[in-house]
């Protein structure tokens, strides 16, 4: 993506979701499924669970939520590059599935993406990746954005945090865009990442990730496709073209990519 198109992703971005904080509150567009994200934030809270937001109002398409201190965003992506930050967002992931299992949905739930069959069903967060923690030095405390929350497998959200935490991507993108230093070793920050999780049935972790790629792509597609923002721009920009070739990357680099 050339500096014009960055721009021009960063201004839809921006013009999609305004956000604004003060005093301690974070007051953005509400989505459609916010009451069904403040009524699951609200229960995990009610557990004890500290590291999501505290929702405060939601008022037609403005909601406000407690805002959780720490670095996220563009100021995340130097936290998780040592294996501590990576395992501790592995772990924390862990719990806030374990936790929402006892979740009931309000009966009128609308998800941010859609619900996937399983076995051992959980709610996902649908956008792990490092921006959506919340980070205090090099250990994640939070996960916020919950806009893509819908139940599926635990697979779901970890496929999604692989290819953004390894990262799965290509040699340029791992130092250029998540500020590595020099390329790390993906398939040592695979396998810190699947044992600080633990407890996982056997899976091909290559297959997963392409699958999740190739969803999120596909909800791209959709959700530009009816002109939503930023979705709309991104495709304009050549998203969909670049995502094809990072898919093809991550084929062409299995045996970089698969823990021994």
């Amino acid at each position: 993506m050339d500096d014009e198109a960055v721009a021009r992703a960063e201004a839809a971005n921006t013009a999609a979701r305004p956000v604004v904080i003060a005093d301690g509150l974070v007051t953005r567009p509400a989505s459609t499924a916010a009451a069904t994200v403040q009524s699951f934030l609200r229960f995990l809270r009610s557990q004890g669970i500290d590291s999501v937001a505290e929702p405060i109002a939601l008022d037609g398409d403005v909601e406000m939520l407690r805002y959780l201190p720490g670095a996220s965003g563009g100021d995340a992506w130097q936290h998780q590059h040592t294996d501590a930050g990576l395992a501790s967002a592995a772990r924390l992931l862990r719990q806030l599935h374990d936790a929402s299992q006892a979740w009931t949905p309000p009966y009128d739930a609308v998800w941010g993406s859609a619900p996937i069959p399983a076995d051992d069903l959980v709610y996902c967060h649908g956008d792990p990746g490092p921006w959506n923690f919340v980070w205090e030095d090099t250990t994640a405390i939070g996960l916020i954005d919950w806009d893509y929350l819908h139940p599926g497998p635990r697979l779901d959200d970890i496929a999604y945090a692989l290819h953004w935490f390894a990262p799965m991507r290509c040699d340029e993108y791992a130092t250029s865009w998540h500020h590595f230093p020099e390329v790390p070793d993906r398939r040592h920050r695979i396998a810190v990442f699947l044992e600080a999780y633990g407890d996982l049935p056997d899976f091909d972790v290559v297959d997963a990730v392409i699958a999740r790629m190739e969803a999120v792509s596909e909800l791209v597609s959709e959700l530009a496709a009816k002109g939503q923002e930023p979705q709309r721009t991104w495709v304009l920009d050549g998203a969909l073209e670049r995502d094809r070739e990072e898919i093809e990357w991550v084929r062409e680099h299995r045996a970089q990519l698969s823990p021994g």
